[in-house]
């Protein structure tokens, strides 16, 4: 009705036809131009206020749609039409057949979830998802790990090599199958996954975990432990730093960072202080001590390996991350590795945009979103909030799974980080229910709603209850010579973390910890 154009037109809505539902109207003869409600308005010239009287009530409604030209499905491809619909020609429902190939919503292997208001599987295709990144955003409990979840357990049946960096520990739950979710109207069914959770820190800060996770900390070089130093660190300390292990690889032996520490000791600048301090607190946490995980074992194909950040505190987490990254990058470089895909949780925390914070691991991640894709190692980067992660990151990620954002600044962030986003857009982000994503992606033709498929895995990102929560257990008690103390705060049946190394105890000593070697 009306006016027409070939990039949008007014219909008159006789049956239903919701915002967000497709139509279609003939283009000329023989191809269907194929749109998409964006906006529904309902009019009775009855109820205005000019019109309105006792005696004109059977004036009819009118309901007016607005609809965004997609394109024209001819041939099996989508093209924008060369001339305008005809005012007065019939406006369809359009059906199944012609959503899943103009959208090219059956291409893929991967299946996120159904369309919005449809029983269309949407899927997407495994490689071009590692090869050209991902990310996924959304405020706090609106899905996003649940998401991820869903994400990472087709990939990981697809045969994908995943490591997954987690903060919280949330993703220790694939290796269970889940209990709750509609499987059968999303034809799922629940399994767990070969998962192995690896932790940086000790057995009391993540007692679920299955290994420790350790460098090699023998002769590091001045540009390794760089790269785990924040971003801050001056270029004063930086010169202690290579001062320092010229000094000990002059003579050719062996040495630690305990070493490096104590060769910067000597150093008469006043910029060691910093240094040492960062150093210490990497030799504190003991991941330098034991034998060093084999990066081979981290990328396994069709298996999950987990760092569990739980227990450690967020600069070294960063440092942690910019070493492991840094080495695995090279190795893949090399082919020493499988290829795989890099899973980044809380990527605000590790990634921050400019003015947002400093994190020692940002270079390298940022290295791998520009120049991953050549050497076979994806990234999945997720996060709360969008406006705090680089933007360089953001915008190398060819797909985007957004659930729902409300924050300002957060909208305007995904404005300048993702192509095409209109005002409608960022009003249905606005509006996602929980469980509801809008998929972004070069290998779909147009940004479509989705709602996420049920996990197959356990959830374990569920919120812990604060009203009528469950009390602590009270500690267990072991009887000794000086009388009781503590056995540990492990879970009840955990099972034991197998060191893969040197047993070794921290003293307290000053403003840091003495180990005390006690034998391999």
């Amino acid at each position: 009705m009306g006016e027409t154009s070939a990039l949008e037109f007014k219909f008159l809505i006789t049956g239903e036809a919701s915002r967000g539902s497709y139509v279609k109207v003939k283009d000329g003869s023989k191809d269907w131009i194929f749109a998409q409600v964006v906006d529904v308005t309902r009019s009775n010239v009855a109820y205005s206020l000019s019109m309105i009287n006792e005696e004109n009530t059977e004036a009819k409604e009118r309901v007016v749609g607005l609809a965004r030209v997609i394109g024209v499905a001819s041939g099996g491809k989508l093209q924008m039409p060369t001339n305008p619909p005809r005012p007065g020609d019939p406006v369809l429902r359009a059906d199944a057949d012609l959503i899943e190939r103009a959208l090219g919503l059956s291409k893929g292997n991967l299946y996120i979830g159904l369309l919005d208001g449809h029983d269309l599987k949407v899927k997407l295709e495994a490689d071009t998802f590692v090869q050209k990144h991902c990310s996924i955003l959304a405020k706090t409990g609106s899905g996003k790990s649940y998401t991820a979840a869903v994400v990472l357990e087709e990939l990981l049946e697809k045969g994908v090599a995943l490591l997954i960096i987690d903060p919280h520990g949330e993703y220790a739950s694939m290796k269970q199958k889940n209990t709750k979710g509609d499987f059968v109207k999303y034809d799922v069914t629940p399994k767990g996954y070969d998962v192995t959770v690896y932790s940086p820190a000790n057995q009391v800060d993540a007692p679920h975990a299955d290994r420790f996770f350790r460098f090699n900390g023998k002769n590091m070089t001045a540009r390794e432990i760089s790269a785990m130093l924040p971003e801050d660190v001056t270029n004063s300390q930086k010169g202690v730093l290579y001062e320092a292990i010229k000094i000990l690889g002059s003579d050719g032996s062996e040495y630690e960072l305990e070493d490096v520490i104590a060769q910067a000791e000597k150093d008469t600048s006043k910029a060691k202080w910093g240094l040492i301090g960062h150093l210490e607190a990497l030799a504190e946490l003991g991941i330098f001590s034991g034998r060093p995980t084999d990066l081979g074992d981290l990328l396994q194909r069709g298996k999950a390996s987990i760092i569990d950040m739980t227990g450690v505190v967020p600069d070294l987490q960063g440092m942690i991350v910019a070493k492991l990254l840094s080495d695995l990058f090279e190795a893949r470089k090399r082919n020493l590795v499988n290829p795989g895909m890099v899973v980044v949780e809380e990527a605000h925390n590790y990634i921050p945009e400019r003015g947002s914070g400093k994190a020692a691991s940002t270079a390298v991640i940022r290295t791998i979103a520009a120049e991953g894709r050549k050497f076979g190692l994806g990234l999945l980067v997720i996060s709360q909030r969008p406006a705090r992660v680089d933007k360089n990151v953001i915008s190398q990620c060819n797909t985007q799974i957004i659930l729902r954002v409300t924050n300002p600044n957060d909208l305007r962030a995904l404005s300048k980080g993702i192509e095409g986003m209109s005002s409608e857009l960022e009003e249905d982000i606005k509006r996602l229910p929980p469980g509801t994503a809008m998929l972004v992606s070069n290998e779909i033709e147009h940004p479509v709603t989705v709602k996420i498929r049920p996990r197959k895995s356990r959830h374990g990102g569920v919120s812990t209850p604060i009203v009528g929560g469950v009390k602590p257990r009270a500690k267990t008690m072991a009887r000794t010579d000086k009388g009781t103390k503590p056995i540990s705060s492990q879970a009840e049946g955990a099972k034991t973390v197998p060191d893969s190394g040197a047993k070794y105890e921290k003293k307290e000593a000053g403003g840091g910890f003495l180990r005390k070697i006690l034998g391999k």
